[in-house]
C-alpha cells in the first residue's frame, strides 16, 4: 500500500528520534532503513525529500549539535565529547566541528558559543547580483523575535561559511549585494530577544531555495517566513549569537 506523506514523516520522525537517542551509537543507512521500515534506496530518497540533506549529513549534524551542548554545559574534554557522540577520532571530530560550526571546539567552548564575526565569501566584482525581500513571522510564532540571521548557503543547512549574509534588528527588509552566480539556499534563524545564548533555545528558522541566480539577473526578490524550528529541521550548527551583536553594532 502507497504511504501518505503524513506516514511517510512519521517514520522519518522516529528514525531522528532513534538518532537523538543513540547519538554515541554507530548508526549506519541501512540501520535508518531499518527503523523506517523502507528499502535503503527508498529510504534515502524520502528522508532527503523531507528534510532537504541526505541521512549521513543529517547524522553529522545532530552529533554536531548535541557536542555544542556538551561544550557548554560540561566539563567532559575535547576529546571525550567526540567519542561521546560518535566520533572514534579526535582529529576527525574537530575537523568537522571547525568546518561546520566556524570554530574549533576549544575556542567554541571558551567563547560562549559565540562566535567574534561571521566571514562570508569575497565579492567578486564583475556580478553584482543582489537578493533583497521581506523576512516574515508565521502566525505558529508568539511573543517577539529578536535579531534575525539571513545567510545564502549552497545546502539547506546553516553551516560553514555563508556566501552572503546580514543580520537584522528584526524581522523585516532585507539585502544580500554582490551576490555570486550560483543554486543557492535563503536561510534565516532567529530566537527570542535575550536568549541569543540559550543552548537549548529552538530557534525559528526559513529556508526558500534552491534559488537560481545567473549573469543575465541584477537584482532578485525573495520572501521567507519565519516559523517554529521542527524535528525534521537540520540542526543549525553556526555559531552565531556573537556575530549578530557585532553586525548590529557595525550598521549602527
Amino acid at each position: 500500500m502507497q504511504l501518505t506523506d503524513r506516514r511517510t514523516e512519521e517514520r522519518i520522525t522516529r528514525v531522528i528520534e532513534s538518532i537523538q537517542q543513540n547519538i554515541g551509537e554507530s548508526i549506519t543507512i541501512d540501520d535508518m532503513a531499518r527503523i523506517a521500515m523502507f528499502s535503503k534506496f527508498h529510504f534515502s530518497r524520502v528522508f532527503q525529500r523531507a528534510t532537504g540533506i541526505s541521512p549521513g549529513r543529517f547524522l553529522s549534524a545532530v552529533r554536531l549539535q548535541e557536542a555544542k551542548r556538551l561544550l557548554l554545559t560540561t566539563s567532559l574534554s575535547v576529546t571525550d565529547i567526540g567519542q561521546q557522540v560518535g566520533y572514534t577520532s579526535g582529529g576527525t571530530f574537530s575537523t568537522r566541528f571547525k568546518k561546520c560550526v566556524g570554530l574549533s571546539p576549544s575556542d567554541y567552548r571558551r567563547l560562549g558559543g559565540t562566535a567574534p564575526h561571521i566571514a562570508d565569501a569575497p565579492p567578486r566584482p564583475r556580478h553584482r547580483a543582489s537578493m533583497h525581500g521581506q523576512v516574515r513571522v508565521s502566525g505558529e510564532i508568539t511573543g517577539e523575535l529578536g535579531t534575525v540571521f539571513v545567510g545564502l548557503f549552497p545546502e539547506p543547512i546553516p553551516q560553514g561559511a555563508p556566501v552572503r549574509c546580514t543580520v537584522l534588528s528584526r524581522p523585516g527588509p532585507y539585502r544580500l549585494d554582490n551576490v555570486p552566480l550560483g543554486q543557492w539556499y535563503l536561510l534565516a534563524q532567529s530566537v527570542r530577544p535575550g536568549r541569543e545564548e540559550c543552548v537549548d533555545e529552538r530557534p525559528a528558522v526559513a529556508v526558500h531555495g534552491p534559488v537560481a541566480i545567473d549573469a543575465v539577473q541584477g537584482s532578485r526578490a525573495m520572501d521567507v517566513r519565519l516559523r517554529p524550528m521542527q524535528i525534521l529541521d537540520p540542526p543549525v550548527l553556526m555559531a552565531l549569537s556573537d556575530a549578530r551583536r557585532s553586525a548590529l553594532r557595525r550598521a549602527s
